[in-house]
């Protein structure tokens, strides 16, 4: 089992202010599927990379605007630690612990 498994709970620092969300990773091989719950509801992650102990990914949302955010994170234990681009709204870093 990666180390990257499992659920996450992050924090995004966006121009709307701090905004919490759950991850839930279930990496296979060098690539991993699962989900982001947040306020505005759950989406599917996309391209999720496992690269050792980085990952990257996507996720489509709609509210509250429709935009694509990539996510680039290192786990180090039970600690995430990253970026996510926020379409026009250039990055914020990301946060979170496992839960």
């Amino acid at each position: 089992m990666s180390e990257v498994n499992g659920t996450w709970n992050i924090e995004v620092n966006t121009p709307m202010g701090k905004q919490s969300a759950e991850v839930n990773v279930e990496a296979d091989g060098d690539s991993f599927s699962g989900s982001i719950a947040i306020t505005q509801g759950s989406s599917p992650i996309t391209d999720g990379q496992v690269d050792g102990n980085k990952l990257t990914w996507s996720v489509k949302i709609t509210q509250p605007m429709p935009m694509t955010l990539e996510f680039a994170v290192e786990v180090n234990g039970d600690d995430m630690t990253g970026f996510v681009k926020l379409g026009m709204f250039g990055s914020s870093a990301v946060k979170g612990s496992r839960a």
